[in-house]
């Protein structure tokens, strides 16, 4: 028989044994505690980092030229200005016409000396001064909800809670990006619900993206390819202005078209194929081109 010591001794270690494995396990989780605490601590700096650099990013493109000093209340859109070259074109001051011009010479631009015989072009400020709309303006009036020329107020709200709701933007943004479509699509005289369409398939209405091509913006406009058409705007950089992307990208478009004498062959021209196949993209933009046309009431145009 084992003695009274012997049996108090195992019962203790009956006791401390698995307290000591719960001491145990606890310490691993503790440790894993730990780890994950620093690791976090490393990480969300940075991660603070590129939002905060995002959302600057975001302020600069949505604020108009001069508008850095002027405070916008919350919730107080009446108190947002419409910058003119954001008007309607009925509303816009029409300039008064260059004597030289009206007299059969060609005017020279300015620069910003005002002197004579330097492009204007190099200058985005008086890329402003041209009348064409910038996203600023174009946001503005989407908040104020002014009428798009050619579209009833219903099929406006229709479309733009379609974009909102499928693509998750801001219904204020999808107006905006509404009306630019519209804009350029009269200038290029190309359906602005096709350029909507393009932006969908393109980027899914992401203004940032980028391909591994280096495609950049809405309409993943080639930069490299088309410096030139860029520079008017300020450069490469200009991609990623919403109203600049779709305005190149919808040249883009409109010469495709009309080399390849429609908007399939011209679908398959802006996608890049050389060959009686595109991949089935123009497919894609098409149906999504009708899809749009029955959530705003909108026919398509050819």
């Amino acid at each position: 028989m084992r003695s009274v010591p012997e049996q108090l001794w195992h019962g203790v270690h009956a006791v401390l044994r698995p307290v000591g494995e719960f001491v145990h396990v606890s310490a691993i989780y503790l440790g894993l505690a730990v780890l994950t605490t620093l690791g976090l601590s490393l990480v969300l700096p940075s991660m603070r980092q590129q939002s905060q650099q995002l959302h600057e990013v975001v302020l600069a493109m949505f604020q108009a030229d001069g508008a850095g000093d002027t405070a916008y209340d919350e919730g107080e859109v009446s108190d947002w200005e419409l910058p003119p070259t954001a008007r309607a074109p009925d509303a816009a001051a029409v300039p008064a016409p260059n004597t030289d011009t009206a007299a059969g010479t060609e005017a020279k631009p300015a620069d910003q000396s005002g002197q004579p015989g330097q492009t204007a072009q190099a200058n985005p400020a008086a890329v402003a001064e041209t009348g064409r709309m910038t996203f600023a303006g174009a946001l503005a009036a989407s908040l104020r909800d002014q009428p798009i020329q050619g579209v009833t107020q219903s099929q406006l709200h229709a479309l733009r809670s379609y974009l909102a709701r499928k693509y998750r933007i801001a219904n204020s943004v999808a107006g905006a990006l509404i009306r630019t479509a519209f804009e350029v699509g009269r200038e290029q005289k190309l359906d602005p619900q096709l350029l909507l369409a393009v932006i969908a398939i393109e980027s899914r209405y992401n203004p940032f993206v980028e391909s591994a091509v280096g495609a950049q913006g809405l309409m993943q406009v080639m930069t490299r390819v088309h410096r030139e058409k860029l520079r008017p705007s300020g450069g490469s950089a200009a991609a990623f202005d919403p109203v600049v992307n779709i305005r190149v990208g919808a040249q883009i478009l409109a010469d495709c078209v009309r080399r390849r004498g429609g908007i399939e062959g011209g679908l398959a021209c802006y996608v890049g194929a050389t060959g009686p196949s595109d991949g089935g993209y123009g497919a894609r933009v098409l149906a999504e081109r009708r899809r749009i046309a029955l959530a705003s009431g909108l026919p398509p145009k050819d």
